[in-house]
């Protein structure tokens, strides 16, 4: 009894720790833009503080950073159409389904590169990161990802740049959004181009990279661990078929274009959105979230 009730004053005096240093950070800040104040949560600050070790000057020098990142790069005013061309053959999309811990599901098909554009790639990836984010449940602040490398080779590799931009992003300016990546099944010939990207990423993200096979049981069994394999796409060794609409899809993320602009203040008016295919419009209506039928 003692052991329990010292092992919970210790938790009780942990908590006051970690407010009291989102509150010093907070202060830090200073004054804020009101696009900045709606970023800026409680959650938010201590994401930061987490991925510097709660260290206040160097959570505040990160923030700082992503803040200006934000007011220049503006994530929150990409809209679906102008990175639908990217998402046509759903190399990345929003899952139907959620982790075993109720978490946004990010699925990514690196074998289905349809451009060369790393510019757009590079767009495409943040609005569906912000997209994911949107549709995060009440208390949750992480998201899961599954990477299918079916057909991968070096000839749909992403340039070596590339990946180099989306890794400075996600760790630089979504910190601790990632709960855990799940790469299924990778060739052997990833191996080469893991040891570079891998020498881009921290180490804590590294930690949350797990390789999975379908013939080693014990990483499949990991990843069973996260997921339902009743919800799993059978690409994943789940159940479940995983089949992408590009227009039904397009309809969705149109949607949640709307949703994104009334969290965000901003003063846009619903106007035809194109899915992507030439001459193809859809006009997104005002609906409560509704998820990819993927």
């Amino acid at each position: 009894m003692f052991r329990r009730k010292h092992s919970q004053n210790h938790q009780e005096n942990g908590h006051a720790e970690q407010e009291a240093k989102a509150i010093e950070l907070r202060a830090a800040l200073g004054p804020l833009s009101d696009r900045s104040v709606k970023y800026c949560t409680d959650a938010c600050l201590k994401r930061y503080l987490t991925a510097r070790n709660w260290n206040v000057d160097k959570a505040k020098k990160m923030l700082e950073e992503t803040l200006k990142w934000r007011a220049t790069y503006k994530p929150e005013e990409i809209r679906w159409h102008e990175v639908a061309h990217e998402g046509e053959t759903g190399k990345v999309s929003r899952a139907d389904f959620h982790d075993r811990s109720g978490r946004t599901v990010l699925i990514m098909r690196p074998g289905m590169q349809n451009t060369t554009c790393a510019e757009d790639n590079v767009r495409h990836l943040v609005y569906l990161i912000e997209n994911s984010i949107l549709n995060l449940g009440e208390g949750q602040e992480q998201m899961s990802w599954l990477i299918d490398f079916t057909g991968w080779g070096l000839s749909v590799k992403v340039p070596i740049k590339t990946a180099r931009e989306c890794i400075n992003i996600l760790q630089n300016h979504y910190p601790e959004r990632l709960a855990v990546a799940f790469l299924f099944n990778p060739p052997r010939i990833f191996e080469a181009f893991w040891k570079v990207v891998k020498f881009f990423l921290d180490p804590i993200t590294i930690q949350k990279v797990k390789f999975v096979y379908p013939k080693k049981e014990d990483s499949f069994e990991l990843m069973k661990s996260f997921f339902d394999v009743d919800n799993l796409p059978n690409e994943f060794g789940g159940k479940a078929s995983l089949m992408y609409d590009h227009e039904e899809f397009s309809r969705l993320m149109a949607q949640d274009d709307v949703r994104t602009a009334k969290f965000w203040g901003l003063d846009e008016k619903p106007s035809h959105i194109s899915n992507g295919h030439s001459g193809a419009q859809v006009a997104p209506e005002p609906a409560p979230l509704a998820v990819p039928a993927s």
